[in-house]
């Protein structure tokens, strides 16, 4: 596939003095397919779905539905199954808010891995209903994982792929103990989602949250993937307009999922911007992305490992994504950052990621610097950050 194609098709990349954007982990750049599926929308039926009678309420509400279908396609799912949110990080909290557990249920399994996102509403939850979040610190061992997850718990809570290293466990695995031990699993596939095939139906998980705006997407738009009978066992977390079949003074009956879960007026422009993310995804394939990515982390191992006094966090044999994550030994990791946008334009990210506990147990409690990569970065581009981080690493190290 003609990488300076693909790169043509994204607005930022496109134009000259373009930046090095390997900051995707963060966020994605944006097709022109997706900027023009967002403004077709406010320019020609800008409308409420499911409400007026009228010819652009009814576009719209076609439109939404068909995204809705779309997307669940692309993630093995069926239509219905698929609740649109605000992002991963609502989608999360819809379930955390909405679960209701069997009395015999004492804990929550989550791992030191998980974006704060993933972590927090549960960390809440087990609060306020006075149980157990227990903890895995070796998401690869079994042996761990089977110790506890137990008859007690009621849902197991992981990710994919890690924002931090781009590593994951064996969902297959986990999923099984998950459900021999009558438990549930929740899937943060934010990480994943955008990088790698998702099979939803065929993995059984129970539920899977991402968010547009990671793969190709808009943001404020992301979804929440149940099983249908799990759905109709959540109590819904955002009630109001769009959500009732019917509300009298004294009783309230609420519409079946998903749309008992969308309460208000709903983004419409980032479910059909998802759509056409999703559309491109397609056009490419995930085959080529994953393959694309693995090649990247090659030359990334590569090169790293030619750079004096780097630090260097997870073993790239582990990884499932293009995510690099480092510190110059004795040096500040804003500085490199910083450093490096300044010589050519290259975005990274550093600090915690938003994986406070993660970082720590990783032994790099002030944080660390991250360059995550796509499909349409370059090994030219690689070949630009390495020889600046090379400068930048004997310039703050004196």
């Amino acid at each position: 596939m003609n990488i300076e194609a693909i790169r043509a098709d994204f607005p930022m990349l496109a134009k000259g003095n373009a930046p090095i954007y390997f900051d995707n982990a963060c966020t994605s750049l944006k097709p022109i397919n997706v900027i023009d599926a967002i403004n077709s929308y406010y320019y020609t039926y800008s409308g409420c779905s499911g409400r007026s009678m009228h010819h652009i309420a009814k576009k719209t509400e076609e439109r939404f539905e068909l995204a809705r279908g779309n997307i669940a396609n692309f993630v093995n799912a069926r239509q219905e199954e698929v609740i649109f949110t605000k992002n991963t990080t609502e989608a999360i909290n819809l379930v955390a808010n909405s679960i209701v557990f069997q009395a015999d249920k004492k804990n929550i399994v989550t791992t030191i891995m998980e974006h704060h996102s993933a972590y927090l509403p549960f960390y809440e939850l087990c609060k306020r209903r006075r149980i157990e979040l227990d903890t895995v610190h070796d998401i690869n061992s079994l042996k761990e994982w089977s110790q506890k997850i137990t008859k007690e718990t009621a849902l197991v809570v992981t990710h994919a792929i890690n924002n931090t290293l781009g590593t994951g466990p064996d969902l297959k695995e986990i999923t099984n103990l998950a459900h021999q031990n009558n438990a549930l699993i929740l899937v943060d596939g934010a990480q994943s989602v955008p990088h790698a095939l998702t099979n939803f139906k065929r993995n059984d998980i129970d539920f899977l949250a991402f968010s547009g705006h990671k793969m190709l997407g808009p943001t404020g738009i992301g979804c929440l993937v149940s099983k249908t009978g799990l759905m109709e066992d959540l109590n819904p977390f955002i009630v109001g307009g769009g959500t009732i079949e019917e509300a009298k003074s004294d009783k309230v009956k609420y519409l079946n999922a998903p749309h008992k879960f969308e309460g208000g007026i709903q983004n419409y422009a980032g479910a059909i911007g998802l759509s056409a993310a999703v559309d491109y995804l397609k056009k490419i394939g995930m085959g080529y992305i994953e393959a694309y990515e693995k090649r990247l982390i090659a030359e990334t191992e590569k090169r790293a490992s030619e750079i004096d006094n780097l630090i260097i966090y997870g073993n790239f044999e582990d990884k499932k994504s293009a995510i690099f994550t480092f510190n110059i030994k004795d040096v500040e990791p804003h500085q490199v950052t910083i450093m490096l946008d300044k010589m050519k334009k290259i975005c990274t990210r550093s600090g915690v990621f938003c994986a406070q506990p993660a970082m720590e147990f990783l032994g790099a409690p002030n944080g660390a610097v991250r360059a995550s990569l796509y499909f349409y970065n370059t090994f030219e581009e690689l070949d630009i950050f390495f020889n600046c981080l090379e400068t930048v690493a004997k310039t703050l190290r004196g």
